[in-house]
């Protein structure tokens, strides 16, 4: 409340820099990425460029991608609400993501025969979800025109688009407990790591075979 009709503090964080996480913020045309998350396993140094853009790569166009889903669609090049024409455009959008909440509301997070499965809820993860869905094009493409097949030859241009689909994998490896699924299904906007992982793999092209994921796989850190 002390902060209505004051102007905007641009310095200002909405993370503290030990978090481990990264943000983006439409109002002020932002991406913040605290220092939490710039260490293994998202930014190893110490590692070869394939993992780290599997890695922080994915997380920086994932950051990117806010700018234009849901929420930061609805905000123009200098920091503010589009209103006008723009409506148009935001129902094109609409229409358009529409698929998006559709295909993770058909997903099922808790499997229970007794009480009826949990699904994931669409509309609650659409902005995440489209973040997710875009995240990995970015370093993908910044990747292959740094390491062309070209230059490393074949067989080592496959190692790397491996190693690269594993930096990406790694990130979304997760525990969690049905009763913990539940209740993120419910109140979370992100939808649970198997999801951001192996549902986004399935739908990229470039992927090598021998890491191509066939079933579910039993996830863990």
């Amino acid at each position: 409340m002390q902060k209505i009709g004051k102007p905007t503090d641009r310095t200002e964080w909405g993370m503290t820099p030990p978090t481990v996480n990264a943000y983006y913020n439409p109002p002020n045309n932002e991406i913040v990425f605290p220092a939490g998350i710039l260490q293994p396993p998202f930014l190893d140094r110490t590692i070869d460029d394939a993992i780290n853009f599997g890695a922080i790569g994915s997380v920086i166009g994932h950051e990117y991608t806010h700018g234009f889903d849901d929420q930061g669609s609805k905000y123009d090049y200098e920091e503010t609400s589009k209103t006008g024409g723009a409506k148009k455009d935001l129902k094109a959008f609409n229409e358009r993501t529409s698929c998006i909440s559709d295909e993770y509301s058909g997903f099922v997070s808790v499997k229970d025969e007794k009480n009826g499965d949990v699904h994931l809820k669409g509309k609650l993860t659409l902005g995440e979800n489209t973040a997710d869905n875009a995240e990995s094009t970015f370093p993908t493409w910044r990747w292959r025109r740094r390491w062309k097949e070209s230059r490393a030859g074949r067989s080592t241009a496959s190692l790397r688009k491996q190693r690269f689909f594993l930096g990406y994998a790694q990130v979304w490896c997760q525990n969690a407990t049905d009763q913990s699924l539940r209740e993120l299904a419910n109140t979370d906007p992100h939808s649970p790591g198997e999801f951001r992982d192996e549902r986004r793999s399935q739908q990229l092209s470039g992927i090598p075979e021998g890491i191509r994921l066939q079933s579910r796989p039993a996830y863990g850190p």
